[in-house]
């Protein structure tokens, strides 16, 4: 199939609006046509205000209506309000049978992010079509009654008039104006805010600049989807004057620690099927290069599988398709421009984008170099016949994980996602992985001088638990804009963005920010003004989540008694995670009061630590716990560093061990009396559930 792409489409109909300017006059007017902004014009609805939605797209919900269908949401019991309702009103629609045309409703599963994707108990469903999303987003607009005006691109130039701190009204390429008391800024870009010269933050503060640890250059930190072997990044191997292979730097990553002006890579989530009735096979794009491909190409001769990682399952047999390992969908340092950009600009990025993903779905079908058994798999593959049927069955939103960030009186940092600083006048929570894709490829060398490929940016670090979001993170200075709210590109650092830009938590604050917004116009104040225990009172009533007691456990028991063991356990509490683990009593017999799991999912996301003291001299048994069984994952990788050497042990939960079905040997290892040393257990590449439940270092001298 064949389809025309037109760059800069609004061009179009400016000549016809030019004739039919119009002016409109509501109480809030909210810019953006994404699932906060669909979200905030509900609340606004509910509590008796007029207002509009000026949307610069077509299609209403952002990610969550354009393949963002495996949620990524953390814990769910930290979503409330009208975020909650959109996920019941999923579970309503799987409800029906006929729902169910590719797959039956009892064939599809129930795991997703950690967490049952159905929770009947909760009449909650977390994963879902992009065509469902965006029927429910449509559905409010109906029942809302909701006026939404569609493809109004914000003249970011002349368009937002302000007299003394506030704004006045907006208005669009095609002439139009909307006219206002208060202004919400719901796009990913955070166009309104910058056009109204609201002080925002492009790319990635140094640590020094809010004391954090995860911000700034990262190629300590960027352990997950790495080359697995030293790849040669040269056209020619070994020849330096051949020339970098297609997508490697050849600048240097930076400083470790160290601000730039860089963005973590954006993709578009494919919506996935091999359902033969359904499936339409990749296409070769445009101006199709298969030199683009070497570096990927090189990888999987190396013996790597990672291309089918992040196949998560939505109903009716499809995929939501994410980037996994090293060379995936995402178009690595390819974004950078894109927050600054004008109109014309930008439609030719997300292009590049949509050949590049095209490219790679494509050579990965039909190189002939391809080893032969990935070629055939991916060829059972290809997009959804019955999504995003205008646009070619290819999403309509590009994922743009971070764009501009405001920057407010009130930054939210790792800082406080950790607990560690305070967090005043919540108005919604988070509680997923501060969570950065991958920011640049770049050439590293080796201690004898030898060049090989090297990702860097990709973080993943579980904050502990659900925190709070502060009502100054949404909210400007209040001498630079007086009436706006700015519920996505939120006041934060990078790294804590990495945790807050979750679809859900969006529709949070959207809600807060158009609530806030009501209130301020009823009192006629400043947003900055409001008084917050209003606020708190009236999204509380209306069912939003601000705060949460911190815990894992979705269940209680108790098992073995650690204190009656020889040698040393370390469990429970000593251990430290990355990532979502679940935390579960349901299968005995286990060690203390409870054993984690990674709930089959966010594969590549999630590790776990066993620290410990050696308590003695010498050679020690290491074993760890978990009860075998047919749905555990079969290559779980542990890593140990003794006083020899960094090992490495493959275990196969899935089978009982030589004595019993708890406790399973990784072998023997030298330590030193009084020193640190960490047990890791990672759930990359893996299928299946992976345990973590105790660890017993055993002396034997």
């Amino acid at each position: 199939m064949v389809r025309t792409v037109l760059l800069f489409p609004f061009l179009l109909v400016n000549s016809f609006f030019a004739f039919a300017e119009k002016s409109f006059t509501h109480d809030v007017v909210i810019y953006g046509g994404t699932s906060a902004a669909i979200s905030a014009a509900v609340q606004v609805k509910k509590m008796g205000k007029s207002v509009v939605v000026v949307s610069p797209d077509q299609h209403l919900g952002g990610l969550s209506s354009s393949g963002l269908g495996w949620t990524d949401s953390g814990k769910k019991e930290a979503i409330g309000g009208i975020a909650r309702d959109f996920y019941h009103r999923v579970w309503r629609h799987y409800q029906s049978v006929d729902s169910w045309k590719w797959q039956k409703m009892d064939e599809y599963g129930n795991r997703g992010q950690g967490a049952p994707a159905i929770d009947g108990d909760r009449r909650t469903m977390w994963i879902f079509e992009p065509h469902v999303a965006e029927l429910i987003f449509e559905s409010w607009v109906k029942e809302y009654e909701l006026e939404v005006y569609r493809e109004e691109r914000l003249d970011r130039e002349n368009g937002v008039q302000r007299k003394g701190g506030e704004i006045i009204s907006i208005s669009t390429l095609s002439g139009n104006t909307y006219n206002g008391s208060a202004f919400l800024d719901c796009t990913y870009e955070g166009d309104l805010m910058a056009s109204a010269g609201v002080s925002y933050f492009v790319g990635r503060e140094a640590n020094s600049v809010y004391g954090e640890s995860l911000s700034g250059v990262q190629t300590k930190n960027a352990r997950s989807h790495q080359f697995k072997a030293r790849i040669d990044p040269f056209i020619i191997e070994g020849d330096p004057s051949s020339g970098l292979l297609a997508r490697i730097s050849s600048q240097s990553p930076g400083k470790e620690g160290q601000g730039d002006f860089k963005m973590q890579a954006y993709n578009f989530r494919l919506c996935l099927t091999q359902v033969e009735e359904n499936r339409i096979p990749f296409p070769r794009p445009d101006q199709y290069d298969p030199t683009q491909y070497e570096l990927l190409l090189r990888t999987l001769i190396q013996g790597s599988t990672h291309v089918f990682g992040k196949f998560d399952p939505v109903p009716n047999a499809k995929t939501d398709t994410n980037n996994h390992g090293p060379f995936s969908t995402d178009n690595i340092g390819m974004n950078y421009l894109y927050p600054e950009a004008g109109y014309q600009e930008r439609a030719e990025i997300i292009l590049e984008h949509e050949r590049y993903q095209k490219g790679y779905f494509y050579f990965l079908c039909n190189d002939p170099r391809v080893p032969e058994d990935i070629r055939k798999k991916m060829n059972t593959w290809g997009l959804a016949k019955d999504e995003f049927e205008s646009n070619g069955h290819w999403p309509h939103q590009i994922y743009v994980r971070e764009a501009r960030r405001m920057v407010s009186n009130f930054v939210i940092t790792e800082l406080n996602l950790r607990g560690k600083s305070d967090t005043p006048r919540s108005i919604g929570m988070g509680s997923y992985t501060m969570d950065s894709h991958h920011v640049q490829r770049y050439v590293a060398k080796d201690e004898n001088g030898l060049s090989y490929v090297q990702n860097e940016g990709d973080v993943q670090v579980h904050p502990g638990g659900p925190y709070q979001i502060s009502y100054g993170s949404i909210i400007p200075k209040a001498d630079e804009c007086s009436n706006l709210l700015v519920p996505v590109c939120v006041s934060s650092s990078h790294i804590a963005f990495g945790s807050i830009r979750m679809e859900p938590v969006f529709m949070i604050l959207g809600q807060s920010a158009a609530t806030a917004a009501v209130l301020a116009i009823e009192e006629e104040i400043p947003v900055q003004d409001i008084s917050y225990d209003k606020l708190k009172t009236r999204l509380v009533e209306d069912g939003q989540v601000i705060e949460l007691e911190k815990s894992n456990r979705v269940a209680f028991g108790r098992g073995i008694d650690p204190s009656q063991m020889s040698g040393l356990v370390v469990d429970g509490a000593n251990l430290s995670f990355e990532g979502e683990w679940v935390e579960s009593t349901s299968l005995r017999p286990f060690v203390g009061y409870s054993y984690f799991h990674d709930g089959n999912g966010g594969k590549g996301m999630r590790t776990a630590c066993f620290p410990f003291k050696a308590p003695k001299e010498g050679l020690h048994e290491i074993m760890v716990s978990y009860v075998a069984s047919g749905n555990r994952a079969g290559t779980v990788r542990y890593e140990i560093k003794d006083e020899k050497k960094l090992s490495s042990v493959v275990v196969d939960q899935r089978k009982e061990g030589s004595t019993d079905n708890l406790w399973h040997s990784l072998g023997s290892f030298v330590f030193k009396k009084g020193e640190k040393y960490d047990l890791k257990v990672f759930n990359e590449d893996t299928e299946g559930y992976v345990i973590v439940d105790a660890a017993h270092i055993i002396p034997l001298d």
